[in-house]
Formats: C-alpha cells, structure tokens, sequence
C-alpha cells in the first residue's frame, strides 16, 4: 500500500469532526458532483474540496491533480481523505498524495455510492447508504 491506510465513510466523517486539519477530496467527475450529489460537511464548519482523478468527458487521468490540491490551499502534513464512487479512483488519488508529499493520506472503502448489488444498484455500502450528511448536486 503507498498511502497511509483505508478508512469507512463513518470513520472518515468522525477523524473529520474530530480534527480541524483533516480534508475531504472528493476526486469524482464534475458531472457526478452535479448529478449524484456531493458529501455535506457544513455541520463540521468544512467543505469538500473536489478535484477531478480524471478529467470528464474524456476520462483521461488530470495530469494537474497535485497542482490542484496545491491550489485549493492543501499543504504541510494534514489529513487527508480521499472519496470516489467506490473506493478505486480514490486509492489512486491518495498514493499520488503520498508520492507528492502530502498526508497522511486515506483512502475512503466503498466511496460516496459502493458497490453494485445483485440487481446492479449502488445500495450496498457508501457515503450515502451509511446515512452520513449529502446533497444533491
């Protein structure tokens, strides 16, 4: 593992509310932040930073993320939680974050929606189904 460790949302959302210093980095797609909803840390006095593992439409990995992370203010040796759909994107936005020097860096199991059910829902685990704070895009 080249980052610091994996985490369940609800263990997320607590080290959130518990440290001042931890972030949430959201790495979905823009067209997932509008059309599937963001994490909802306002009760926490935070909010979600969101930079893109890669780039929609095309798909192509954002050969900008850590000069992003830079440029929304994340520096020194904070906490930080990376979210994906699933958990897949994020372990790679997090081992980037190690390699880059940030950190310690999590990645968030099971991401904002997990995985698939036997009928192909996103009902089994997540962000939302673990009932943490949401809103929609």
């Amino acid at each position: 593992m080249s980052y610091t460790g994996d985490v369940t949302p609800s263990e997320t959302y607590a080290a959130l509310a518990a440290d001042p210093d931890a972030v949430l980095v959201d790495v979905r797609t823009t067209a997932e932040w509008a059309y599937v909803g963001l994490p909802d840390l306002s009760s926490l006095g935070k909010q979600v930073v969101t930079i893109e593992w890669q780039r929609y439409p095309s798909g192509a990995v954002n050969d900008r993320f850590i000069d992003e992370l830079r440029d929304a203010g994340i520096e020194g040796e904070r906490p930080l939680y990376f979210l994906c759909r699933s958990g897949v994107r994020s372990k790679h936005a997090a081992s980037a974050a190690t390699a880059a020097g940030f950190g310690p860096a999590y990645n968030i199991l099971d991401g904002f929606e997990g995985p698939h059910d036997n009928r192909q829902h996103r009902v089994v685990a997540g962000w939302k189904v673990e009932g943490l704070p949401w809103r929609q895009g």
